[in-house]
């Protein structure tokens, strides 16, 4: 008898269990994306990048052998299929009077070069809307808070050029993620932006044992996250903002014990950035302009020196960029145009280090024309062309980058 009781309340644990689960599995939403993107793309010279140079930033500079011959020059070619991306994302209940969703995505490009191949996480965040009043127009105010990984602040991906390779744009448009908390206030087509975030996979510069290199302990010892703010206009065929963005480190940076305690001097960077997007029928148009004080950790240009009395002093580029794309029936052509001047050009020869990217470039452009054929199935093929052109000293150089690349969505 007591074997039939046991076997019954087990049963009816059971049961109960298996309607907790589909009372939850009706609660949250679960909605699985990603594609696969393989990528075929040869280069005149080497170049400066990063992933086996999938991502390009510009061409190297002339390296002359004992012969005199530029051993930078010369065609290579590479595939990769890196770039392939799973995603996952959860709507739940309403809580705390929010709208509830968390995402998680990653693709295989590795955290480092050293991890190419590895699954590296791209985003992982929750996000909570509220929305205070809708009327017929559609919302009118909204308050977002996103914590967790998400895009670098100055990266404004509503205006990312559409470029194929992995770049998007860079290192005239950042492209990077950093974790954050993210606090957006929308009222009517206005938009409000704040973002405090901090470092993981791109990583500042600096003094770590005397020694120069990249780590996330220049930016933890300052205590003072990269702060940034945002101001937008936004309708369905019209965009427009502006963005501040400030960063601060401690550049030297002491874990072992030495006869000097070294210097705990902070070193901050201003930089800020005009954006838009406007839809004119079949054509789509992004531009961008940014002033670049050190924005090395979001793939960008700029950086800062250090001089033989351990102060600081900043060098900039200011960049501009513009995305034309038109959608005809099946094809997409579209070209981006790139421009970037270094104000400071000359100045780091007085430095004892120079931390950044870029510094010896007076400027840098890029013409980069595309043509991409769409099944609107989730199947689409594009062919490239890239051309980067880099103003060093004496001798200026340009690389041709020719890509082919397939993207199947699901």
């Amino acid at each position: 008898m007591k074997k039939v009781i046991f076997v019954l309340l087990f049963s009816l644990s059971l049961f109960s269990v298996n309607s907790q689960n589909d009372t939850v599995a009706k609660k949250f939403r679960f909605d699985f994306h990603g594609f696969v993107n393989p990528h075929y793309y040869a280069d005149s010279r080497s170049v400066v990048g990063g992933r086996e140079d999938m991502m390009l930033f510009f061409p190297k500079p002339v390296l002359l052998d004992t012969l005199g011959n530029d051993i930078n020059d010369g065609w290579q070619a590479n595939m990769l299929a890196i770039t392939a991306r799973l995603g996952l994302r959860v709507n739940g209940p309403d809580m705390l009077g929010a709208k509830t969703c968390g995402y998680i995505e990653g693709d295989f490009t590795g955290s480092t070069n050293a991890t190419i191949n590895d699954l590296r996480l791209r985003h992982a965040y929750l996000r909570l809307d509220w929305l205070r009043d809708q009327g017929e127009a559609g919302k009118s105010l909204w308050h977002t808070l996103l914590v967790g990984q998400y895009w670098y602040p100055m990266v404004i991906h509503e205006i990312m050029p559409m470029t194929n390779p992995l770049n998007m744009g860079a290192p005239f448009h950042c492209y990077a993620r950093q974790p954050q908390v993210r606090y957006e206030y929308i009222r009517h087509s206005c938009e409000f932006v704040a973002v405090a975030s901090w470092q993981l996979d791109n990583m500042s510069q600096g003094l770590l044992n005397g020694v120069p290199t990249s780590s996330t302990l220049f930016a933890r010892h300052s205590l003072v996250p990269e702060l940034n703010a945002q101001l937008r206009y936004n309708t369905d065929n019209f965009f427009v903002g502006a963005a501040v963005n400030l960063k601060t480190i401690q550049p030297m940076v002491q874990t072992v014990a030495t006869a000097e305690k070294p210097s705990s001097d902070l070193y901050s960077s201003f930089s800020w950035s005009l954006f838009g997007k406007a839809k004119l029928g079949a054509v789509t148009v992004k531009a961008q302009t940014l002033l670049n004080n050190s924005l090395y950790e979001g793939c960008s240009l700029g950086g800062y020196l250090m001089l033989a009395d351990s102060s600081f002093r900043d060098w900039h580029f200011n960049t501009v960029w513009v995305d034309v794309e038109k959608t005809t029936g099946h094809w997409r052509p579209g070209v981006f145009l790139g421009f970037a001047k270094n104000l400071d050009y000359g100045k780091h020869k007085y430095a004892l280090h120079i931390f950044g990217r870029g510094h010896d470039i007076d400027y840098l452009w890029r013409i980069q024309p595309r043509l991409t054929y769409t099944t609107l199935q989730g199947l689409s093929f594009t062919a490239e062309a890239e051309y980067t052109f880099a103003a060093y000293p004496v001798n200026p150089v340009g690389n041709l980058r020719l890509s082919l690349s397939a993207v199947y969505a699901f």
